[in-house]
C-alpha cells in the first residue's frame, strides 16, 4: 500500500509495505539491553493444577507471564510523567497520534573528560529539515547495542544543550539508541530531560521520549515517515515500537 504525503508544501510518497522496525526485540532471559540495574526479562511459563502453558510441554496452549522493567530492559516511550508526581500523566494518554513526520541524524560520540557525550555543535551541523520527530542514531553504531550492559558503565548521553535546541524547534518527539538522555548518575538534575519537556516553566505534555532504539548502519540519514506506538498502559512510559518508512520526494 502507498500513501501520498505532503509535508511543508512537498509532497511525498511512503509505502506501507517496506517498514523499517527500530525497535530492540525483548527475548527472554539475558539477551536484551539492560540499564540502571534492572531485573533480566522474564517469560513465565504459568501452571496451575493439571493444566501448563506450553505446548512443548503437553499443554494444549501457549500461556505465560511476562515480567519486564520498561526503562532498563529495552525500547521504550516515556511522557513527562516520568518526571511528574502525579501517577495520571501516562503515556498511553500523553501520546494521542501515531503517525510523525522525522529526520534521521547520525552524531559521532565525542570524549569530555571522563564522560562521552553528543556535542552540541555537531547536531547543528547535521540538522537539516523541520519535522515534529528527531531519530539520533549514535556512533560507533553495530550490534552489540542489542545486547549492551549499560547499569554502572557512566554511557554516553546528550549534550543537553541539543534538548534545549530541540525544544525551540517544537520537536515533539525524540527517539535515540542510548539508554538515557542524561548521564547515569547526575544528582537528579536530568538537564536534558527536563530541557525537551520544558519542566517546570510550561510542560510540553504531548511531547515524548523513546531510548534504546537500533538504526542499523544500512539504514540513511534524511526524511521518514514515523510511526511510534506503546502499549495501552496507564504508566509513565511503555515499551514501544517505533517504525519507519522511507519518504520519496514526487
Amino acid at each position: 500500500m502507498k500513501i501520498e504525503i505532503f509535508h511543508h508544501q512537498q509532497k511525498f510518497q511512503a509505502d506501507l509495505n517496506e517498514p523499517i522496525d527500530i525497535s530492540i526485540p525483548l527475548k527472554n532471559g539475558e539477551e536484551n539491553p539492560n540499564c540502571y540495574y534492572a531485573s533480566d526479562v522474564e517469560f513465565k511459563t504459568i501452571k496451575s493444577g493439571d493444566f501448563v502453558g506450553s505446548v512443548a510441554l503437553g499443554g494444549s496452549v501457549n500461556y505465560k507471564e511476562v515480567r519486564l522493567t520498561p526503562h532498563g530492559n529495552g525500547t521504550h516511550t516515556e511522557s513527562f510523567g516520568h518526571l511528574s508526581a502525579d501517577e495520571s500523566d501516562n503515556i498511553n494518554t500523553l501520546l494521542s497520534s501515531f503517525h510523525f513526520i522525522a529526520e534521521l541524524i547520525t552524531l559521532d560520540i565525542s570524549q569530555s573528560g571522563e564522560d562521552q557525550l553528543l556535542k552540541f555543535e555537531d547536531y547543528l551541523k547535521k540538522r537539516k529539515f523541520k519535522t515534529d520527530a528527531v531519530i539520533i542514531r549514535s556512533s560507533p553504531n553495530d550490534k552489540s547495542k542489542l545486547t549492551r550492559k549499560y547499569s554502572g558503565t557512566n554511557p554516553p548521553y546528550l549534550d543537553h544543550r541539543i534538548a534545549e535546541k530541540l525544544k525551540e524547534e517544537n520537536v515533539k518527539h525524540l527517539l535515540i539508541d542510548l539508554p538515557s538522555l542524561d548521564k547515569e548518575v547526575d544528582g537528579g538534575a536530568l538537564l536534558a530531560h527536563r530541557a525537551f519537556w520544558n519542566i517546570p516553566e510550561g510542560i510540553r505534555k504531548s511531547c515524548t521520549v523513546t531510548e534504546l532504539i537500533y538504526v542499523d548502519d544500512s539504514i540513511e540519514d534524511g526524511l521518514y515517515l514515523l510511526n511510534l506506538q506503546v502499549l495501552n498502559m496507564e504508566i509513565d512510559a511503555s515499551p514501544s515500537r517505533p517504525v519507519l518508512y522511507n519518504l520519496k520526494p514526487l
